[in-house]
């Protein structure tokens, strides 16, 4: 039998569900990396605005303190509200672009104004931060302003859904320059770098696990996972969450998976364990005061290791000369971004005792310096 046909054995036993539903976390995170950044210069913006200091910004939303949710889907709520002194407040919707090729700029009609009588009446509690990237300009809009200057049409880029589609002459006659925007966009760009680069781990395993199961049939090779060890360990939880799984008693799947969690593991070793955690974790809708109290102190051990693998001086993460430095920060990169993932979703669900993630990759020590060293070894 070819390879393609073994492979394509192991391609239909897997559930699209799990793949689809790790591509929304990734897409979800994007939007969260973006929005994390820009909060502190939006508030800053706003004093400015205002004229006032008595300005405070924080995340709004279903999405406000875990950027995706459990159950799947998006927020329609506003990214953002600002507290303006003690009395006053106001809603505020984010949007960026890429590009500056744009013949039109897009506004969501329900996030632009609510249908009453038939007629769509522009919101007055909220107005829309627009940021260029390429170009480090921005305005603030009121959904009134989009009304009068858009029209409603069919945006191609969004499925053929309707929008108000402002004329790019018209909106860019409204945008400001301003450098202070230079610093959070070039952190948005090398956090966006090491989300997509730490991600392709996932594709990485699906094709050893492939080549090693086409072995059976190609080879007639045995292929021999024991549960008793990590990898083993690991390898049953890949295959089961691409199946769309759940262990009958996940909580004592937890406990055991976390008797491997110690200081002398490689990243490799980390990264699988993590993989497996947040597969066990997602399934678990109780945990016990001994199994949080567990999970509390080895996320610490885990997070720590990981910290003294980092090497300052070249921007990357070294555990063993067995892998090169490059997938070495990949295991590192991936391991921190479901651990913050973890971190998140137990202090909202099971009260745990962690610090608030704030930005999405605080745990890597200079984020734009492994952006650079990425790029240079790639």
């Amino acid at each position: 039998m070819k390879n393609k046909n073994a492979k394509l054995i192991y391609a239909q036993s897997s559930d699209i569900k799990a793949r689809i539903y790790i591509e929304y976390r990734r897409d979800m995170k994007k939007k969260a990396i973006a929005e994390l950044e820009i909060k502190d210069w939006l508030q800053e913006k706003l004093k400015t605005l205002f004229k006032r200091e008595d300005v405070k910004v924080e995340k709004y939303g279903g999405d406000r303190f875990l950027w995706f949710l459990r159950g799947g889907g998006i927020t329609r709520e506003p990214d953002f509200i600002a507290y303006i002194g003690k009395d006053s407040k106001l809603l505020i919707e984010f949007q960026y672009a890429d590009r500056e090729d744009l013949r039109y700029y897009d506004f969501k009609i329900s996030k632009v104004a609510k249908k009453v009588k038939g007629v769509r009446i522009p919101y007055k509690d909220r107005i829309f931060l627009y940021v260029m990237k390429n170009s480090c300009r921005y305005a603030f809009i009121e959904p009134k302003w989009i009304v009068e200057n858009g029209e409603i049409g069919v945006v191609p880029a969004w499925g053929s859904r309707q929008a108000y589609r402002v004329p790019k002459d018209i909106f860019e006659k409204i945008l400001k320059k301003d450098e202070t925007l230079k610093p959070v966009l070039k952190m948005i760009d090398a956090k966006l770098m090491i989300l997509n680069f730490q991600h392709q781990l996932l594709d990485i395993w699906e094709e050893e696990l492939s080549n090693e199961l086409q072995k059976v049939i190609d080879e007639e090779k045995l292929v021999k996972i024991i549960p008793k060890t990590l990898e083993g360990f690991f390898k049953v939880c890949f295959i089961l969450d691409h199946l769309n799984k759940i262990p009958e008693n996940a909580n004592l799947w937890l406990v055991y998976l976390l008797s491997y969690a110690n200081t002398e593991l490689t990243l490799k070793e980390i990264s699988m364990l993590v993989y497996s955690l947040d597969y066990i974790y997602s399934k678990i809708t109780a945990l016990g005061d001994n199994e949080l109290k567990e999970l509390e102190d080895k996320i610490k051990v885990l997070l720590q290791t990981i910290n003294n693998y980092y090497n300052e001086k070249e921007g990357l993460y070294k555990s063993t000369i067995k892998e090169s430095p490059l997938e070495e920060t990949r295991f590192a990169l991936f391991s921190i971004n479901l651990i913050e993932d973890i971190i998140q979703d137990a202090i909202v669900y099971h009260k745990a005792h962690f610090q608030p993630i704030v930005k999405i990759y605080q745990h890597v020590e200079d984020p734009l310096k492994v952006s650079e060293a990425l790029r240079n070894e790639i």
